[in-house]
Protein backbone atom coordinates (compact mmCIF):
# COMPACT_ATOMS: atom_id res chain seq x y z
CA UNK A 1 0.00 0.00 0.00
CA UNK A 2 1.24 3.26 -1.11
CA UNK A 3 0.94 5.69 1.96
CA UNK A 4 0.54 9.53 1.03
CA UNK A 5 2.26 11.97 3.46
CA UNK A 6 -0.48 14.66 2.36
CA UNK A 7 -3.81 12.64 3.03
CA UNK A 8 -1.50 11.24 6.30
CA UNK A 9 -1.42 14.61 7.28
CA UNK A 10 -5.30 15.17 7.80
CA UNK A 11 -6.05 12.68 9.97
CA UNK A 12 -2.97 13.03 12.24
CA UNK A 13 -0.34 15.52 12.81
CA UNK A 14 2.71 14.82 11.39
CA UNK A 15 4.55 17.98 12.36
CA UNK A 16 8.04 17.17 14.05
CA UNK A 17 8.24 13.88 12.87
CA UNK A 18 10.84 12.97 9.62
CA UNK A 19 10.38 10.36 7.25
CA UNK A 20 12.99 8.20 8.76
CA UNK A 21 11.21 8.30 12.22
CA UNK A 22 7.95 7.28 11.08
CA UNK A 23 9.43 4.63 8.54
CA UNK A 24 11.56 3.41 11.98
CA UNK A 25 8.30 3.42 13.75
CA UNK A 26 6.57 1.42 11.53
CA UNK A 27 9.17 -1.15 11.13
CA UNK A 28 9.89 -1.69 14.52
CA UNK A 29 5.49 -2.19 15.00
CA UNK A 30 6.07 -5.16 12.20
CA UNK A 31 4.96 -3.16 9.08
CA UNK A 32 7.37 -3.41 6.13
CA UNK A 33 8.56 -0.41 4.99
CA UNK A 34 9.38 -1.19 1.45
CA UNK A 35 9.82 2.28 -0.20
CA UNK A 36 10.17 5.98 -0.16
CA UNK A 37 9.82 8.24 -2.57
CA UNK A 38 9.78 12.25 -3.05
CA UNK A 39 6.87 13.25 -5.46
CA UNK A 40 7.14 16.97 -7.10
CA UNK A 41 9.48 19.14 -5.41
CA UNK A 42 8.91 22.26 -2.89
CA UNK A 43 11.70 24.37 -4.27
CA UNK A 44 11.61 27.88 -4.61
CA UNK A 45 14.17 27.06 -7.05
CA UNK A 46 11.94 24.79 -9.61
CA UNK A 47 9.79 26.85 -11.19
CA UNK A 48 7.87 27.67 -14.84
CA UNK A 49 10.24 29.07 -17.59
CA UNK A 50 9.45 30.06 -20.91
CA UNK A 51 11.81 28.72 -23.83
CA UNK A 52 12.47 32.37 -25.23
CA UNK A 53 15.36 30.59 -27.76
CA UNK A 54 17.20 27.41 -29.05
CA UNK A 55 20.67 27.50 -30.21
CA UNK A 56 22.68 24.40 -31.69
CA UNK A 57 24.98 23.66 -29.30
CA UNK A 58 28.47 24.68 -31.14
CA UNK A 59 30.38 21.12 -29.98
CA UNK A 60 27.41 18.46 -29.86
CA UNK A 61 24.56 17.73 -32.58
CA UNK A 62 22.12 16.60 -29.77
CA UNK A 63 22.48 19.37 -27.31
CA UNK A 64 20.73 23.22 -27.85
CA UNK A 65 21.85 26.35 -25.74
CA UNK A 66 18.32 27.98 -24.75
CA UNK A 67 17.72 31.21 -23.33
CA UNK A 68 15.22 30.72 -20.42
CA UNK A 69 12.77 33.62 -19.25
CA UNK A 70 12.16 32.24 -15.45
CA UNK A 71 10.22 35.84 -14.18
CA UNK A 72 13.12 37.83 -13.46
CA UNK A 73 13.58 39.82 -16.37
CA UNK A 74 16.43 38.18 -17.46
CA UNK A 75 17.69 35.27 -19.56
CA UNK A 76 19.00 32.31 -18.22
CA UNK A 77 21.16 30.13 -20.44
CA UNK A 78 21.02 26.37 -20.23
CA UNK A 79 21.97 23.48 -22.33
CA UNK A 80 19.44 21.04 -23.36
CA UNK A 81 19.56 17.73 -24.63
CA UNK A 82 15.65 16.72 -24.95
CA UNK A 83 14.10 17.07 -28.71
CA UNK A 84 10.24 17.27 -27.59
CA UNK A 85 9.98 20.86 -27.09
CA UNK A 86 10.19 24.64 -29.25
CA UNK A 87 10.22 27.76 -28.48
CA UNK A 88 7.99 29.34 -26.70
CA UNK A 89 6.93 26.41 -24.37
CA UNK A 90 6.66 26.33 -21.22
CA UNK A 91 8.33 23.87 -19.34
CA UNK A 92 9.97 23.11 -15.46
CA UNK A 93 13.30 24.94 -14.72
CA UNK A 94 15.48 24.05 -12.03
CA UNK A 95 17.67 26.90 -11.11
CA UNK A 96 21.19 26.95 -9.08
CA UNK A 97 20.70 26.28 -6.13
CA UNK A 98 17.57 23.60 -6.55
CA UNK A 99 17.93 20.01 -4.77
CA UNK A 100 16.17 17.49 -7.35
CA UNK A 101 14.65 14.28 -6.06
CA UNK A 102 17.85 11.46 -5.34
CA UNK A 103 19.27 14.22 -4.03
CA UNK A 104 20.20 15.41 -7.51
CA UNK A 105 21.46 19.45 -6.47
CA UNK A 106 21.95 22.12 -9.44
CA UNK A 107 25.03 24.07 -9.91
CA UNK A 108 26.02 26.29 -12.83
CA UNK A 109 28.15 24.07 -15.29
CA UNK A 110 29.68 23.57 -18.24
CA UNK A 111 28.36 20.84 -21.12
CA UNK A 112 30.87 20.55 -24.01
CA UNK A 113 32.19 23.65 -23.09
CA UNK A 114 28.69 26.12 -23.10
CA UNK A 115 27.96 27.56 -19.57
CA UNK A 116 24.74 26.12 -18.13
CA UNK A 117 23.10 27.57 -15.34
CA UNK A 118 20.32 25.15 -14.21
CA UNK A 119 18.59 22.52 -16.18
CA UNK A 120 15.12 22.22 -17.73
CA UNK A 121 13.26 19.25 -16.42
CA UNK A 122 10.95 16.07 -17.51
CA UNK A 123 8.38 15.14 -15.14
CA UNK A 124 10.50 12.29 -14.08
CA UNK A 125 13.30 14.22 -12.85
CA UNK A 126 10.77 16.02 -10.40
CA UNK A 127 9.70 12.36 -8.87
CA UNK A 128 6.42 12.74 -11.26
CA UNK A 129 4.75 10.18 -13.85
CA UNK A 130 6.53 11.10 -17.09
CA UNK A 131 3.93 10.50 -20.31
CA UNK A 132 5.88 12.61 -22.74
CA UNK A 133 9.47 11.25 -22.73
CA UNK A 134 11.19 14.69 -22.78
CA UNK A 135 10.41 17.70 -21.00
CA UNK A 136 7.55 18.19 -19.00
CA UNK A 137 5.24 20.27 -21.45
CA UNK A 138 3.24 22.88 -19.32
CA UNK A 139 -0.05 24.95 -19.67
CA UNK A 140 0.75 28.22 -21.66
CA UNK A 141 -1.59 30.00 -19.50
CA UNK A 142 1.15 29.21 -16.37
CA UNK A 143 3.49 32.46 -15.63
CA UNK A 144 7.03 32.48 -16.01
CA UNK A 145 8.56 32.02 -12.45
CA UNK A 146 5.44 30.33 -10.62
CA UNK A 147 7.37 27.74 -8.46
CA UNK A 148 6.36 24.53 -9.34
CA UNK A 149 4.95 23.09 -5.83
CA UNK A 150 2.41 25.71 -7.21
CA UNK A 151 1.27 23.76 -9.93
CA UNK A 152 1.63 20.19 -8.38
CA UNK A 153 2.24 19.61 -4.66
CA UNK A 154 4.96 17.83 -3.24
CA UNK A 155 4.57 15.11 -1.61
CA UNK A 156 5.96 12.19 -0.07
CA UNK A 157 4.96 8.59 -0.42
CA UNK A 158 6.08 5.90 2.01
CA UNK A 159 4.76 2.44 0.50
CA UNK A 160 4.08 -0.57 2.96
CA UNK A 161 3.46 -4.38 2.65
CA UNK A 162 0.63 -4.96 4.51
CA UNK A 163 -0.23 -8.49 5.73
CA UNK A 164 -3.53 -9.86 5.50
CA UNK A 165 -3.90 -9.91 9.30
CA UNK A 166 -4.10 -6.91 9.23
CA UNK A 167 -6.89 -4.89 6.39
CA UNK A 168 -7.50 -2.37 9.58
CA UNK A 169 -4.60 -0.86 7.66
CA UNK A 170 -5.88 -0.45 4.32
CA UNK A 171 -6.68 2.76 4.27
CA UNK A 172 -5.00 6.07 5.26
CA UNK A 173 -7.78 6.07 8.01
CA UNK A 174 -6.59 2.89 9.46
CA UNK A 175 -2.71 4.07 8.89
CA UNK A 176 -2.87 7.08 11.13
CA UNK A 177 -4.81 4.96 14.12
CA UNK A 178 -1.97 2.83 13.97
CA UNK A 179 0.96 5.38 13.71
CA UNK A 180 -0.90 7.23 16.69
CA UNK A 181 -1.39 4.40 18.88
CA UNK A 182 2.72 3.70 18.42
CA UNK A 183 3.64 7.35 18.90
CA UNK A 184 1.75 8.54 21.38
CA UNK A 185 0.23 11.60 18.34
CA UNK A 186 -3.48 10.20 19.02
CA UNK A 187 -4.08 12.07 22.40
CA UNK A 188 -3.46 15.20 23.89
CA UNK A 189 -1.56 18.04 21.68
CA UNK A 190 -1.83 15.13 18.70
CA UNK A 191 -5.53 14.08 18.64
CA UNK A 192 -6.90 12.56 15.72
CA UNK A 193 -8.75 14.75 13.49
CA UNK A 194 -11.27 13.79 10.50
CA UNK A 195 -11.01 15.52 7.14
CA UNK A 196 -14.73 17.01 6.05
CA UNK A 197 -16.19 15.71 3.28
CA UNK A 198 -19.09 17.67 1.37
CA UNK A 199 -21.26 15.58 -0.71
CA UNK A 200 -22.73 17.18 -3.89
CA UNK A 201 -25.86 14.53 -4.50
CA UNK A 202 -28.39 15.94 -6.73
CA UNK A 203 -32.11 15.90 -6.06
CA UNK A 204 -33.99 12.21 -6.22
CA UNK A 205 -37.63 11.07 -6.05
CA UNK A 206 -36.52 9.89 -2.63
CA UNK A 207 -36.15 12.90 -1.09
CA UNK A 208 -32.81 13.42 -1.03
CA UNK A 209 -31.12 16.93 -1.50
CA UNK A 210 -27.37 17.95 -1.83
CA UNK A 211 -25.53 19.25 0.73
CA UNK A 212 -23.71 22.85 0.34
Amino acid sequence: MKISLNWLSQYIDLSGLSVDEMSDMLTFAGIEVEDIRQQGVDSPYVVVARVASAEQHPQADRLKVCQVDVGDGTLHQIVCGAQNYKVGDKVPCALPGAVLPGNVEIKVGKLRGVESRGMLCSASELGLPDKEHGLWILPQELEPGTPISQVVKADTLVEVEVTPNRPDLLSHNGMAYELAAISGRGTGLFPLTTPEWRWNLPETSCGWTSRS
